[in-house]
């Protein structure tokens, strides 16, 4: 529901605002989410809403395991611009842009790439990955444009249908996602995929909810 956030033909239900009436309804008093698809769908909520990022612990992962000297961080899509500009801070790089267009729901074409990826190691970082269209096709016009490697950093991992076969085949060379989705079985089936755990900055959060005290500090 994250993703229906507006509506894009007439005479039908923006759902995201239908879901947040019932969590409300429901009871719920506060809201905790995790890198929201569309930043505006905190103000369907009448009751306080926090929206962490996983933006600090993707970062923390890459000065690990990434030589971060010939870097770039790569929106693949123009609406992800401000996520891949909020990693490339914390990284200390600069930043790029897939052009994409969508013929049809869950099929992506890319159509152009904004920005010097040559002999670069590029980051792909997005919120959601579902059919793994978006990514396989942003990593093949990266490669295409000269690019060393491709690594893609992804917060909420569905991987529905053949996802996992599509990242296998990819010029992706390692996918990291969180835990915020279990896919335990998933992941035995390929080793480019690994888990960075988001456990410890929620509850933190949770921590710092019910201790009153600032929960966006968490990402200074």
């Amino acid at each position: 529901y994250a993703r229906q956030d507006r509506k894009v033909v007439p005479r039908t239900a923006i759902s995201a605002k239908l879901v947040s009436n019932l969590i409300t309804n429901a009871g719920a008093n506060r809201v905790l989410t995790l890198d929201l698809h569309a930043g505006q769908i905190q103000g369907f909520f009448d009751i306080p809403v926090d929206n962490l990022f996983s933006t600090p612990i993707f970062a923390r992962d890459i000065k690990k395991n990434i030589n971060t000297k010939n870097l770039i961080c790569v929106s693949p899509d123009v609406g992800g611009v401000e996520r891949a500009r909020s990693l490339g801070r914390r990284v200390n790089s600069s930043i790029a842009i897939v052009d994409k267009r969508r013929p049809e729901p869950g099929k992506s074409e890319v159509m152009n790439v904004v920005g010097h990826v040559k002999g670069k190691t590029c980051i792909i970082v997005d919120d959601i990955i579902d059919s793994g269209g978006t990514i396989v096709n942003a990593a093949k016009a990266l490669k295409d444009k000269g690019a060393e490697d491709v690594y893609a950093y992804i917060t909420h991992a569905v991987l529905s249908g053949n996802a996992v076969d599509k990242i296998k085949k990819s010029q992706v060379k390692k996918l990291i996602i969180t835990d915020s989705i279990d896919n335990s079985k998933k992941l035995k089936k390929s080793s480019k995929i690994q888990v960075v755990s988001i456990s410890s900055m929620m509850a933190e959060a949770i921590k710092r909810i019910s201790n009153s005290t600032s929960v966006s500090s968490l990402f200074k």
